[in-house]
């Protein structure tokens, strides 16, 4: 047992879970005032929901042995899971802490998908969305990807922290979501309007960048060279990102604005995720860079269309995950990381097609999962809220709070009956 190394990956779990309330801060303030409850909560829920569905049964259908589509039922409830290395995927770190440090990778990206659909979801058929979006979508995809014998892993692609598994699989469900569920109706005084706390945007985001450390740096499962060049190049991706952002907003608007700036860093750190632990130093920037551009390109083209996605999950999280990953196999080097193959730039141009095959199966893969649940859940339990959610905000029609009372008021619990009573008063 290395205690070094297992000490640096109990931290970095500490550091991924931060994320996830650092998603919540980052996507409510990019809200109106009346879907703020709701933003936080849909993120948050996230840390019961999917660690309990990880512990009784994901865990073991992602890492597990089994065939190359899932893994098997060994696991299940954690069965022999326990404080000692498992050659599997470490010989000097517990094999507990290997399955807590993936949980908070389960965790945080169903709860990326929110940010779709944020204002207009129930909060019912969004519970039973996350779960079931675990267990059918995230569970197959990471096995395929990371766990033992998964088909896309021994086709030789890379993905050293999650492009695929966490970011093209979210962008590509949050873009499902956004066309199932339909277009936000206006908002009552604001229309569409902007960010309605800027601080809480730039804390988002600040949070999202320290825990990213931990998601990019534990991804080497030890505490030695790789940890350290992982977490440089994540600093660089996003770094490369933001400065990318601010010279976009300023050649096309003229101004630099701090959302722009949290948005480039964040997509900074996606694009960078894929290859953080393969690709030389330098190259971060540029993958940071190229990946903002893309993805300001990308909200560029989304604006015009009718395509209600709230938070511009796909544009962000997806894009930058595509770029990303597909630019590993153009700058990785066995220079960095021995145990892989050369990309494009260092005379292998054999990796591009692994890699470009790991972005359309996991896409594919997350949009047929995403919108077959979806239809599911519309037929059983419904999807969208009320009109009075439109008009006067999510919060208090699914959880009877506000999350600013300036009057001295407080919301109360209130029946099914009363809902739209109590809306239409406080509206």
């Amino acid at each position: 047992m290395d205690t070094g190394s297992t000490a640096w990956l109990l931290t970095s779990i500490a550091l991924v879970l931060l994320m996830t309330p650092g998603l919540a801060f980052f996507y409510c303030g990019l809200v109106r005032e009346r879907q703020v409850v709701n933003t936080i909560k849909m993120s948050f829920v996230a840390l019961g929901i999917i660690a309990v569905e990880w512990a009784a049964v994901g865990y073991s259908l992602a890492f597990a042995e089994g065939s190359s589509l899932l893994g098997g039922l060994g696991w299940l409830g954690l069965d022999g899971v326990d404080g000692n290395p498992n050659p599997l995927y470490s010989e000097d770190i517990p094999h507990i802490a290997f399955m807590a440090f993936q949980m908070m990778f389960a965790i945080i990206t169903p709860a990326l998908i929110s940010g779709a659909v944020v204002g207009r979801m129930k909060f019912k058929a969004y519970v039973l969305f996350i779960l079931f979006w675990g267990l059918l979508v995230y569970n197959p995809l990471a096995h395929w990807v990371w766990g033992p014998g998964g088909w896309i892993g021994a086709l030789g692609a890379l993905d050293f922290a999650g492009g695929t598994v966490v970011h093209v699989s979210a962008g590509v469900s949050a873009l499902v979501a956004a066309l199932v569920l339909g277009p936000r109706g206006v908002e009552k005084g604001t229309e569409h309007g902007g960010p309605h706390n800027v601080p809480f945007v730039v804390l988002g985001a600040s949070l999202l960048w320290f825990g990213w450390f931990g998601f990019n740096g534990g991804s080497a499962l030890a505490a030695d060279g790789l940890a350290a060049h992982a977490v440089v190049t994540t600093m660089l991706g996003a770094s490369g990102a933001v400065v990318t952002w601010i010279g976009l907003e300023m050649s096309f608007t003229g101004r630099a604005t701090a959302t722009g700036s949290s948005i480039g860093a964040v997509v900074g750190l996606v694009a960078i995720t894929p290859g953080a632990g393969f690709v030389p130093a330098l190259a971060a920037i540029v993958i940071g860079a190229l990946g903002a551009s893309v993805s300001y390109a990308t909200l560029a083209v989304l604006s015009r269309t009718r395509l209600d996605d709230t938070l511009d999950v796909f544009a962000c999280h997806g894009m930058g995950g595509i770029v990303g990953s597909l630019l590993t196999g153009v700058f990785a080097s066995a220079s960095v990381n021995p145990g892989i193959a050369d990309g494009l730039m260092y005379g292998n141009p054999g990796l591009m097609l692994p890699q470009t095959v790991g972005v359309l199966a996991a896409g594919l893969f997350a949009a047929v999962g995403t919108a077959g649940i979806l239809y599911v859940l519309n037929a059983t339990v419904g999807l969208r809220t009320s009109r009075f959610a439109d008009e006067y905000g999510i919060d208090l029609l699914e959880h009877a709070e506000r999350a600013y009372v300036r009057d001295g008021t407080v919301a109360i619990a209130v029946s099914n009956d009363e809902k739209d009573s109590l809306v239409t008063q406080w509206g």
